[in-house]
């Protein structure tokens, strides 16, 4: 099907010989990807197993032992990439996996945007580790793949793409304390929220580096996703108007995971590495830090390995009947790691080059046309654009309309019913409401297009705000 923009969003070329060509937005983050090295990231693995372990409760002072030493490694590595690193930190007073108050600190790098600095995406992974026992603090826990993998990918993005710019901001986050509470992911939440951060997305990438599991079974080619469906934050406000309007499919979360499985589609054999959407918050009764950005309103999912190898995760260091067990880097798939690691990079790239989603509404109750209104997102030179997408109710992806679909609303410019001067709308002739789900998602002027932003109750890239009520009669 041919895709559309809304004419009136489109700026008037002067020449076609005036303004080059810009390549391809695919082609743009394709070339960023493919500085990512697998041997670097082997090297920072390594060094993560050196520190002995990383457990939250075990050293913050030592300088080669426990987790102090680890981040303060980590942090310097970041900062040797020249952009502004710190430490972001918080004492966690009492939780069952902390019994005495502890700190727990998150090494944070920023790059800063060019044009939208507020808007922001951030890549997490969690640097603690641990064996059998959560409350083992002295043994040794390698924490190879779980998450040194993660923690490498973070690296590993900020090194690669430090020096580019980007209109929006990208946030390189390793975090702490997560196998005992996910308390750097709550830490880094509210610092999000402090800072009045508009949170594009989360990418968090917890055990992402091993491509067999314990019964043998291999995979490389995939690497899921996993997305929240009706999203948790303002749950108990969204589920009556959800019930009759929409949305258990279509929280930004799982249109990020949407936007994930194309691009990876997208870069072909520049990634070759398919996304496997998981339509699930998390893999079964287990969590990850991307909930606590769940739990603040943030877009946010999990990236893990396609196979899990469970004898080498969570595991005293041992061999029993002949079987290994223990979270070493001899088990890892670098190769592998760095293709995800990729993915990270194209989707961190795309996300702070494109322009944060619309908020999109939809009007048609007994009515044969469909109306979609979203607000403007602020630009120039008549950008962004924007693209209408729709999808049956029972599909997965979505779709674009035949351009014979479609009218421009005259609410910008030109008069309406409701005059807003900051709304645009289309009309649907023909279509009915109740067959379909809507989306609209923006355009930049070089062609990066923003996820799709869901018509439906909770379907905005931002926390959830209950609807004023209505004025008194």
């Amino acid at each position: 099907m041919r895709k559309f923009f809304i004419l009136a969003s489109l700026p008037v070329a002067t020449s076609a010989a005036a303004i080059p060509p810009l390549p391809p937005p695919e082609a743009v983050v394709a070339e960023y990807s493919r500085a990512v090295d697998a041997a670097r990231m082997r090297a920072t693995v390594e060094k993560l197993v050196s520190f002995g372990t990383r457990h939250t409760l075990s050293s913050q002072t030592d300088p080669r032992r426990g987790i102090g030493a680890a981040l303060r490694w980590a942090e310097g590595e970041m900062r040797r990439t020249g952009l502004p690193t710190s430490q972001v930190c918080d004492t966690v007073v009492k939780l069952p996996r902390i019994p005495t108050p502890t700190r727990v600190c998150n090494a944070v790098a920023i790059q800063r945007g060019t044009e939208r600095p507020n808007d922001v995406v951030i890549i997490t992974g969690h640097i603690d580790s641990r064996v059998s026992d959560p409350m083992n603090a002295t043994a040794d826990a390698p924490g190879a793949n779980d998450d040194g993998s993660g923690t490498a990918a973070v690296m590993e993005a900020a090194r690669v793409l430090a020096k580019r710019k980007f209109p929006g901001t990208i946030v390189y986050a390793v975090l702490s304390g997560e196998e005992q509470g996910l308390n750097g992911g709550k830490i880094m939440a509210d610092y999000a929220r402090a800072q009045g951060w508009n949170v594009i997305a989360n990418l968090n990438n917890d055990i992402i580096g091993n491509s067999c599991g314990s019964d043998g079974t291999c995979n490389d080619k995939q690497v899921r996703v996993f997305s929240e469906g009706p999203r948790w934050q303002g749950r108990e406000d969204l589920a009556a108007r959800q019930r009759s309007l929409g949305g258990e499919n279509d929280s930004p979360s799982r249109n990020l995971s949407r936007f994930l499985d194309t691009l990876a589609e997208r870069m072909g054999p520049d990634l070759n590495l398919d996304v496997m959407p998981i339509w699930r918050n998390d893999r079964h009764g287990r969590g990850g830090d991307h909930t606590e950005f769940l739990n603040a309103g943030y877009s946010a999912i999990r990236m893990s390995v396609a196979v899990e190898d469970y004898d080498h995760q969570h595991q005293d260091l041992r061999v029993e009947k002949g079987v290994k067990y223990g979270d070493t880097i001899d088990e890892m798939n670098f190769p592998y790691l760095a293709k995800v690691t990729k993915l990270n990079v194209a989707a961190l790239a795309w996300l702070a080059s494109a322009p944060p989603p619309p908020e999109p509404t939809v009007e048609g109750a007994v009515s044969t046309d469909t109306t979609v209104k979203w607000r403007e997102i602020p630009g120039a030179d008549g950008y962004p654009a924007y693209k209408i997408w729709r999808r049956r109710t029972d599909a997965s992806r979505w779709e674009i309309g035949e351009d014979g679909d479609i009218r421009v609303t005259g609410c910008t410019p030109g008069p309406c019913r409701n005059p807003d001067p900051g709304s645009r709308g289309i009309i649907l002739p023909g279509i009915r409401v109740d067959d379909w789900v809507f989306g609209v998602s923006s355009v930049s002027a070089n062609g990066f297009e923003s996820p799709v932003a869901s018509a439906v109750p909770g379907g905005a890239f931002k926390p959830y705000t209950p609807p004023p009520p209505p004025p008194a009669q």
